[in-house]
């Protein structure tokens, strides 16, 4: 996966004064923890911070964090957010090396769907797993996970199984074949027809009803 590199400072004072005092100057507070390290607080620009925010897959990119000189490979693993305003309060970030094993979301993307025959046919593509959690080093963490939709047909379904998975990346769920996707029928929805001379004969069983009525009155 690719690296991004995340500007830092450390701080000594910690503590929710601290943290009300680092947002008051537009820094977000965060911590770096993990590899048998002691915990490092750090905080991070708010401008910078709320750029994280909207990139895509933010909990499963490989970020470097910069403080002066020193760089420390790190994975985002939790961003605390005000309630009300969204404004972020507080970020972890977990130290990696590229021989650290860790547990991930990696989401799920379909290729070839113009090579799908299903598809062609109107099949609806139902997602059992838009994300699939895996086990992997560090270093090899994919982007994604590709489930290839080519050649199938309506009534078929894909399974992990199925799918070929990058070097040293294992489904945390191992005890059966789980489904990823399946590709339904087509549904369609009936409509009632009404028929032409129906419609006129309820017509004339109404008029003749009134000139019924008419003559009692008569």
């Amino acid at each position: 996966m690719s690296e991004d590199i995340i500007t830092v400072e450390l701080r000594d004072r910690v503590g929710k004064g601290a943290a009300r005092a680092a947002r008051r100057e537009g820094l977000v507070p965060g911590v770096i923890y993990g590899a048998k390290m002691p915990p490092q607080p750090i905080t991070v620009n708010r401008k910078q911070m709320d750029l994280l925010l909207q990139k895509p897959g933010l909990f499963n990119t490989l970020f470097v964090l910069q403080a002066g000189d020193k760089k420390q490979q790190v994975l985002p693993r939790d961003v605390q957010l005000h309630v009300v305003t969204d404004v972020p309060l507080h970020v972890d970030f977990l130290r990696l090396s590229d021989t650290t094993e860790i547990t991930i979301n990696i989401p799920v993307v379909f290729v070839n769907e113009e090579e799908s025959e299903a598809l062609r046919q109107g099949a609806v593509l139902n997602i059992v797993r838009h994300q699939i959690e895996v086990r992997c080093l560090a270093g090899s963490i994919p982007s994604s996970i590709e489930v290839d939709l080519a050649g199938t047909e309506i009534g078929d379904s894909i399974h992990i199984g199925a799918v070929p998975l990058p070097k040293g990346v294992v489904p945390t769920i191992t005890d059966r074949d789980f489904t990823i996707v399946t590709l339904a029928a087509p549904t369609v929805q009936a409509v009632e027809t009404v028929v032409e001379g129906d419609e006129d004969a309820e017509g004339e069983e109404a008029v003749e009803g009134e000139a019924t009525e008419s003559s009692d009155d008569d």
